[in-house]
Formats: structure tokens, sequence, C-alpha cells
């Protein structure tokens, strides 16, 4: 019912009393009308709390100090949304929204960035999987099966570079704008001539799931689930299309606006692609955290599997806390075995655009081989509030 419709009522029933109680004998009129204006009060007090408890309630930014709350991090409060989307935008494996219900819990403010990778790089020797020589037990599995062993000269170290193409290409096959590229490496995230000098404040990349595991084990945290980063990643809306609304707003995030540069093209002037741009450049969501969507992937711990949503919608209730499936399932990757080992990477990065990969939505969710660093995928952590009371 709405507002104009109450209050129409609420006139019709308050007329109604009043009708009754003008004509009674006169010794029981005064005290008609004083329970006439007490239910009168009562009915307004009423409505107005109605009407106040009817708006969208703000959330509360809560920013850890390093005392009532990790340093870095801010509190996502525990809370019931529509995971996924049913909005002609999502993909197949975004759909259907189903309900969900999540614990509270501390999030990294930003992505982890090249400085804070640096120190636990220093503290501790870790190599990352971009910088071993490939392990060929780990990537057959990611192969058509009875694709031939490469020579040793081959498995050398390096990562996946986005190195785009000199005239649009026709969208169906990315091999076209990326390739494996030696000496790449969170140092080196365009390959061996690049580097990271003046950009501690961005988004470590090249850095694998193992990778990020790691440094969450160093760091006292863990990643996301699924279900943890897209409720944090709205920010307290509800079913918005974008971390910020229904409505785009290229002021919002890092992106490729093809409007500027078609996708891949990439532009001899501008010396390569668009890369990542500093924690903090755009605009934080509801929950204060930055760069939700765009900027860089982020992996997550789910394994990943493309109708994962269906089979959650079927169970009909509202799911606490899912995990995630217990394997990896994806029929539509082309070339790659059904079952090949994927987790569930989220956000889009600083590549998504319009014609290509609209990932840059809370929804939008796709799987990664866990060994498999780029340079547009980094990672972020959450942390328990019975983890941070340990500490």
């Amino acid at each position: 019912m709405g507002r104009k419709s109450s209050e129409k009522r609420q006139r019709k029933l308050e007329a109604e009393f009043i009708t009754a109680v003008v004509t009674p004998p006169p010794r029981r009129k005064r005290w008609l009308l004083v329970l006439a204006a007490v239910i009168a009060v009562c009915a307004g007090v009423a409505y107005g709390a109605a009407q106040y408890l009817s708006r969208p309630v703000e959330p509360t930014i809560l920013e850890g100090d390093g005392v009532r709350g990790p340093k870095g991090m801010v509190w996502v409060p525990r809370g019931e949304f529509l995971m996924g989307s049913d909005h002609k935008l999502a993909q197949r494996n975004e759909r259907p929204a189903h309900k969900v219900r999540v614990r509270g819990f501390w999030m990294d403010q930003t992505h982890v960035t090249n400085a804070q990778f640096a120190e636990f790089v220093k503290a501790t020797g870790y190599v990352t999987t971009a910088e071993r020589k490939p392990d060929w037990e780990t990537i057959k599995v990611q192969v058509a099966p009875g694709t031939p062993k490469p020579p040793d000269s081959a498995l050398v170290p390096g990562a996946m570079v986005f190195v785009g193409t000199d005239r649009p290409v026709p969208l169906d096959d990315y091999s076209r704008w990326w390739a494996y590229t030696p000496g790449a490496d969170w140092r080196h995230p365009q390959g061996p001539k690049s580097g990271i000098d003046g950009k501690d404040d961005h988004p470590v990349v090249q850095v694998s799931y193992e990778d990020a595991k790691a440094f969450a084990k160093w760091a006292g945290k863990r990643l996301p689930t699924e279900a943890e980063w897209e409720f944090a990643a709205r920010g307290g809306l509800e079913q918005a299309t974008y971390a910020w609304g229904d409505e785009f707003e290229p002021k919002m995030l890092n992106y490729w606006d093809t409007k500027q540069q078609p996708f891949p093209v990439v532009s001899p002037k501008a010396g390569g692609a668009a890369g990542t741009s500093p924690a903090r450049t755009f605009p934080p969501n509801g929950y204060g955290l930055y760069d939700m969507t765009g900027n860089a992937w982020q992996w997550v711990a789910d394994w990943y599997d493309s109708n994962y949503f269906a089979e959650q919608a079927r169970l009909k209730k509202v799911i606490e806390d899912p995990r995630g499936p217990d394997a990896s399932y994806d029929p539509y990757d082309r070339g790659v075995p059904i079952e090949a080992p994927k987790r569930v990477t989220r956000g889009g990065s600083f590549l998504c655009n319009v014609d290509y990969c609209l990932s840059y939505r809370p929804s939008a969710r796709r799987g990664t081989d866990p060994y498999n660093p780029m340079s547009h995928l980094g990672f972020r952590l959450v942390m328990d509030a019975d983890q941070w009371q340990k500490k």
C-alpha cells in the first residue's frame, strides 16, 4: 500500500470514529473525545515510525585503526542479500539471483599493493609461481587430453601478459591479445623490461592463487569466499547493476573506454595498454571499500562451477555462509577439460569494456587456473572477528 492510500485510509478511519462519538449523550461526550484524540496521536506516531523504518539505511563505515579493528581493513556487517543477478547484462554463470546470508567480517580496504607484497617477500624469501620453472603436471590438467609435453627449453619462468593488437581484430580468440611472456612476474608485470618503480600503491598483479594464499597465511588473514566478496562489493545496495548504483559512471572505476581506444588495440603513443591505477584513485563503495570492480581482478577462495548459482537456487532457502562447490566444473571454456581446476576470480579489471568484457559488475564471475598469474589479476583479504580478537 502506498503512502497516499495509507493516509486516505487513516483519514477515513478517523472520520468514522468522530461520526460515532459526536452524537452520544453529553455525559459520555467528553471522555470519548479524549479517547479519539489519544487514538489519533498514536496512529500518527505509528505511521511516522513506519515511514522512518522503511527508509534505506546507509551503511556505517568502520575503519580499523589497529585498536578497534585491524589497520587497513573495514568492517562488513552481517546481512542477507540476493547473490547473482537476473539483469539483462548477466551471463549464464551469474543466474539466477538467490538468497544468501553471511556473517560480519573485516576486509582489506584496497587490493594488496606492491609495497605490501614486497614486505612479505622480504620477510619470508617467498618465490612466486611466475618466478619458478613451470611444472608440466600442473599444466597438463588445463589443456586438451593428448597434448604433448613441450620441450624443457620452453618451460621457463614467466606469466601471461596482455600484449594487445595493432589493429582491430575479431573478439573470438583471446590468444590474439594475450601471450605467455618469459620473465614476467610481480616485479615485472608486463615482461622483463617493465617494472613497478613509483607504483608502491598499485595493486600487486602477476600473483597466482597459491601466491595469494601464501601471503594470507603470513598476514594472518584469508581469501574471501565468493559470497563474502559479492556482499562486500555491493556495499549495501540490493541488486544494483554496479557497485555504486544502476547507471554506469566512468568516473567510478578504472576500465577500458572503447570510445577512446577500441579493444584490444594498443596505442603506440601510450606505450602499451592502460594499466592499474593507484589504490584509492576512485570513490569507495558503501562499506568504504575501494576498487571492488575495475582496476584488477581478485582471487577468492571458492572452486569455480559455472552452474553453481543454479544449484544453490534450487534449494529454495536462504543459504548460510556458502563456501562454494567441492570441485571445479566448466563446460563452456573451449579447449579446456570441463573439470580442470579453477578458482573464482571477481571484479573485472582495467581491460574490461562494453565490447568484450562487462565484468565490472558485482555479480560478474569467472574461473581461473589457480597456477596462472596474469598482468591484470591481484587479490585482497578478509579477517574474521574472532581472528582479530585473538590478535
